[in-house]
């Protein structure tokens, strides 16, 4: 992409983004803060997990974005038997006798990792180091990760009965934790309409590859006065009991705060957030628009919430 002027650029971010909105209602009807916020972790070179029960076209809607974004896809369903080699990929011996190494399902730009807390441990470890690294280990040997890479990973609220909860190392990892409601009775009107008929729809490509890795460098390059990078960072320090903000709320209810990487996604999410609204630097609001997202899956309630009814949702509104 060929731009005058990063100006220029960000109008054309501004453009492409709704473009992409209009792509993706063509299969998914409402969910449009859900849809927003996906590209915006995108856009910031960030993961994402979608938190819904089934049903809600989860995996649809991931499907319909590595479309219109003109990505390699990949889908895993995790279970329990699920082995690191699955995802990762293996070495084998060829016609030669000598080992190659056949790439998994990780080897895509995006990857949709379905049910991720239903896979042990181990499995989720081998996902951890794609996500933080880009590159897989096999046989003592790194092999890199397609440039961009994105897991989109999808759980399930409801049965967790089997499942092995995702630990705070690997959550950190996500920059947003996406809540998907129920649609409304229009939207869901509208869903069995489409969805009952013979009905086929053709999606565009509305960006590449490339244009992507450059739209991720042009959001870090947007300004960000001092005082919304002081409000995300003190937002973040009051989460944690016995800070220097010295917060009633975070000692009250929470025995575990969220840690620098919050601050960063703040900001981050924050730049896109404006630049995808047409807006040249964030402010304040912008970082309020993605706080929920960035710290809902990083602060532990301790139990006197719990008994008090607090939910997180909660507590970050308070905290705001």
């Amino acid at each position: 992409m060929n731009f005058k002027s990063d100006v220029e650029a960000l109008d054309a971010l501004h453009a492409t983004a709704k473009k992409l909105h209009t792509e993706i209602g063509k299969v998914i009807v409402g969910q449009h803060d859900v849809i927003d916020n996906t590209l915006i972790s995108v856009f910031c070179k960030g993961h994402c997990l979608l938190v819904g029960v089934p049903g809600l076209a989860k995996t649809l809607l991931v499907n319909t974005i590595a479309d219109v974004l003109g990505l390699s896809f990949s889908r895993i369903q995790f279970t329990p038997d699920l082995m690191p080699s699955d995802i990762t990929g293996s070495e084998i011996l060829d016609d030669s006798r000598n080992f190659k190494f056949v790439q998994g399902p990780l080897f895509a730009h995006i990857v949709l990792a379905d049910e991720i807390n239903r896979t042990p441990p181990k499995t989720q470890a081998a996902l951890l180091e794609a996500m933080q690294e880009r590159m897989v280990t096999v046989g003592g040997k790194r092999y890199k990760l397609p440039d961009p890479f994105f897991v989109l990973a999808t759980q399930n609220p409801i049965e967790q009965e089997g499942t092995y909860p995702l630990p705070e190392a690997q959550l950190d990892r996500f920059m947003f934790n996406l809540w998907l409601d129920y649609p409304t009775l229009e939207e869901e009107f509208a869903v069995v309409k489409q969805t009952t008929v013979d009905r086929k729809v053709e999606l565009n490509k509305i960006l590449s590859a490339d244009d992507i890795l450059y739209f991720q460098q042009l959001v870090r390059k947007i300004p960000v006065p001092d005082n919304v990078v002081e409000y995300a960072v003190k937002l973040v320090v009051k989460t944690r009991a016995g800070n220097s903000l010295d917060d009633a709320l975070a000692q009250q209810y929470l025995s575990w705060g969220a840690g620098p990487r919050a601050s960063q996604y703040l900001v981050l999410g924050a730049k896109c957030h404006a630049a995808l609204r047409g807006k040249y630097s964030p402010d304040i609001e912008d970082v309020r628009a993605v706080a929920h997202h960035v710290l809902r899956h990083r602060i532990v309630r301790n139990y006197k919430a719990e008994a008090d009814g607090m939910r997180v949702e909660d507590i970050i509104s308070k905290l705001l």
